[in-house]
């Protein structure tokens, strides 16, 4: 495995175990990647037993929209692992709809399931280990894209509002025990996932259609992403929690 320096010039996560969910492709393989560059141990995760993940990494399928799929990947993290330091959820998705009022009930569901229950019920499996030994970084990875609402995205926003309001308060519960919480907020980023729901969003004739470049000049990539998730759980981030991070180019400023 080649060996990148991060940007502290060290391997600063030497020694730490970290675990990211939908770690197989676009964001979340360039965390898993940065987090291996940075010296971690990492065990990611994927839906798809034939996923594959960066080298370096180990690998474990896991559907984490039930609790018992939850339950599963703890027990497989403690097994790999020994304990999580480091935890990023990435897992995340939905389809666009016509309408919100087009959107199914059992998709409302599953939308609120994996984007924002998934890191509910995960880390109330993990972060008590964390608490137990008075350290650990958190990491809910939300989107820009939760402002102005969106009918056809309803589903989806929805969920990452709760996601975001969720992570703040776990971060004033945890802060005491020296466990921190933040969210990173991308912006459009440069992946096959946001392609193809791009696509289908401007097929339905109710999407965003042609939209102008970010104020930074280009689309985000997922190493944009992928260093700020890595700044976040390091200790140059010792004094920041509760935050959320928007890495989106200046596309959707947040008063």
């Amino acid at each position: 495995m080649t060996t990148v320096e991060n940007g502290s010039g060290t391997r600063e996560l030497t020694g730490k175990r970290a675990l990211v969910t939908g770690g197989s492709r676009g964001i979340g393989a360039a965390i898993v990647r940065r987090l291996l560059d940075a010296g971690a141990e990492v065990l990611a995760t994927a839906r798809s037993a034939t996923s594959t993940v960066p080298e370096g990494a180990a690998f474990v399928a896991a559907d984490v929209r039930t609790l018992a799929g939850a339950e599963a990947l703890a027990a497989a993290a403690h097994e790999a692992l020994g304990g999580v330091d480091i935890l990023v959820h990435n897992v995340g998705g939905a389809r666009p709809h016509p309408s919100g009022l087009a959107i199914p009930d059992e998709e409302w569901q599953d939308a609120l399931d994996l984007n924002f229950l998934s890191s509910v019920r995960l880390n109330a499996l993990l972060a008590p280990g964390m608490r137990e030994r008075r350290s650990g970084a958190i990491v809910h990875v939300s989107t820009a894209a939760v402002v102005p609402p969106a009918p056809p995205f309803l589903h989806y926003q929805a969920a990452k509002v709760a996601l975001e309001n969720y992570s703040r308060g776990l971060a004033a519960e945890l802060a005491p025990s020296g466990v921190r919480v933040n969210t990173v907020s991308p912006g459009r980023t440069a992946t096959p996932g946001g392609e193809a729901t791009r696509k289908h969003w401007e097929s339905l004739g109710v999407g965003p259609g042609a939209v102008g470049t970010p104020p930074l000049g280009r689309d985000g990539r997922p190493d944009d992403i992928a260093h700020a998730v890595l700044f976040l759980v390091s200790d140059r981030a010792s004094w920041l929690t509760g935050q959320v991070v928007g890495v989106d180019g200046g596309e959707y400023p947040r008063g």
